[in-house]
């Protein structure tokens, strides 16, 4: 899950961020691209210049400038905590992942200060009217691409409240882990299967299109097989097939190709391995085209479950039907 922080200049974003790295996740925050920017043009980093910085990035970028640099980073095979959120747009590229949620960190404002006084950094606000007007200024912008944070902390899924202890903002934390873990969807089967034979595709060594079938039965993968040339024979990007390396029209000349499809070679790999596909589930990233549903219904597979429509299917889905074979198309869930 990737987990967002936003909130007001000392309300404890920091110790929330140090709370989540210490089980696991990987802490960002968009103040190093700042940083990073400061740095490049030779710039001391302080609180105005990052400021500064963000506001001209997203006028020349857009406001969405920052959470872009860090997302393009992110992998989904890990945790996350992305501190400094403040803008919305930079709430919207992160909820393009369907694991992300956005929590303010509140403090009341005098205790906000003192602890800002405490921490004693340079540049801080050395009096409280000085901590407000830079708030204030934080806060609210009639520039789009300038910090928008009050407008950010409306958005945010989940509220921490940190004025008591280190303990009691600690256990909440914790509570909300729990919480979003339960919530946390996993694929189901239609898409884990679909989602691993999009990855077989990349396997392909067809200069026209990749293609990729896996055949299943009672949950569990028994084949897989990419569209390419015959094995032993020169792979179809290296030139191994003159139909596709002449690039065709699409539809034209198919009798030519040499390239055998992903359902075909998912059978014939299974046939090749002695592997029993009576009564399986054939999922494929485009609908079969006519010779590879004849070897559907011969080879005994109960069921296809498609992608993508392959442009000259309907014969072939009529052919199906007929046969008894189950078709179901699969629209993939994004993450």
């Amino acid at each position: 899950m990737i987990i967002g922080l936003t909130g007001k200049n000392g309300s404890g974003k920091g110790e929330v961020a140090r709370y989540l790295e210490e089980r696991g996740f990987h802490y960002y925050s968009l103040s190093d691209v700042l940083r990073e920017a400061a740095q490049k043009e030779g710039l001391e980093v302080t609180r105005e210049n990052l400021i500064e910085i963000g506001n001209r990035l997203r006028s020349e970028r857009g406001p969405g400038v920052l959470a872009e640099a860090i997302f393009s980073r992110l992998d989904p095979e890990k945790h996350y905590i992305v501190d400094s959120i403040r803008h919305p747009s930079e709430v919207e590229v992160f909820r393009r992942r369907r694991d992300f949620f956005l929590a303010q960190v509140k403090a009341p404002q005098r205790l906000r200060f003192e602890r800002i006084k405490q921490r004693a950094r340079e540049k801080d606000p050395i009096t409280f009217e000085e901590f407000v007007a830079v708030e204030e200024k934080e806060g609210v912008s009639s520039e789009r691409a300038h910090q928008q944070l009050d407008k950010t902390i409306t958005l945010a899924d989940i509220v921490f409240d940190n004025a008591g202890p280190l303990k009691m903002l600690h256990e909440q934390v914790k509570e909300v882990l729990l919480s979003l873990s339960k919530k946390e969807e996993r694929p189901d089967w239609d898409n884990y299967f679909m989602g691993i034979a999009k990855v077989v595709a990349l396997r392909s060594n067809c200069m026209k299109r990749k293609v990729a079938s896996v055949i299943t039965k009672d949950k569990r993968i028994i084949a897989t097989g990419y569209n390419g040339t015959p094995r032993g024979v020169k792979n179809c990007f290296e030139g191994g097939c003159p139909r596709c390396n002449n690039i065709e029209a699409s539809g034209k000349s198919l009798e030519e190709c040499l390239c055998s499809h992903a359902e075909e070679n998912a059978i014939v790999q299974s046939a090749y391995h002695g592997v029993k596909i009576k009564g399986s589930t054939i999922y494929t990233t485009f609908s079969p085209c006519l010779m590879c549903t004849k070897m559907i219904i011969n080879a005994g597979i109960k069921e296809v479950v498609y992608n993508v429509s392959y442009p000259m299917s309907e014969v072939s889905l009529r052919l199906l039907e007929e046969a008894g074979v189950l078709i179901r198309k699969l629209e993939l869930v994004q993450n």
